[in-house]
């Protein structure tokens, strides 16, 4: 695993040892940033949430390519230090924040006054719904705005709606056994399928 392009590129991040963390595959994560770079661009200025964090692998792409800032959640304290020693090895700890704390809990608590994120990374472990109801949960979260663009990460064997709220789903990509999901807000409200 390692860092693909930016100010840490070629940078190797320490994998946990046990298998309670999947990290992104670079395989998968290079066809990502791809994806985003088409769409948004530049990542200069834009201020990132990555969800479920694992080894920081996601955010620290981001930041790497430019992102002003980015705020890591996981529930986990051996991957809150995983994630503190990758920012450490990239030289990026001085953009970053590492909160330890259940995914959903952190949403709530980040819907009390942050301001809107331009990226969101949601990347929990396949198959135990967390996909589903997060992605519920931030549909109606204050932080998530016109301009704000969700990804999530998620086995390509589960059932996951393209629409929550008015958080919608624009285009879906499949790599082996890993769906990428790209959402943004619709103007429409409507209820999940």
């Amino acid at each position: 695993m390692r860092v693909i392009a930016g100010s840490a590129r070629g940078r190797q991040l320490l994998a946990p040892k046990n298998h309670r963390v999947r990290p992104t595959a670079d395989r998968v994560k290079e066809a990502l940033f791809s994806i985003l770079v088409s769409r948004l661009g530049d990542f200069s200025g834009m201020r990132v949430l990555d969800v479920f964090a694992g080894t920081g692998n996601l955010g620290i792409e981001a930041l790497s390519r430019g992102a002003e800032s980015a705020l890591f959640i996981d529930s986990h304290r051996e991957s809150a230090e995983l994630i503190r020693k990758n920012l450490e090895a990239t030289r990026l700890t001085d953009r970053a924040k590492v909160v330890v704390q259940d995914a959903a809990a952190a949403v709530r608590w980040l819907s009390r006054g942050e301001p809107a994120f331009h990226l969101v990374f949601l990347d929990p472990p396949y198959a135990e719904g967390h996909t589903q109801r997060l992605l519920e949960l931030l549909s109606t979260s204050p932080f998530i705005d016109a301009g704000t663009t969700v990804v999530a990460e998620f086995s390509a064997k589960e059932d996951v709606p393209t629409r929550f709220g008015r958080l919608v789903e624009s285009e879906r990509r499949v790599y082996g056994d890993t769906a990428l999901s790209f959402l943004t807000l619709s103007d429409r409200g409507e209820p999940c399928p």
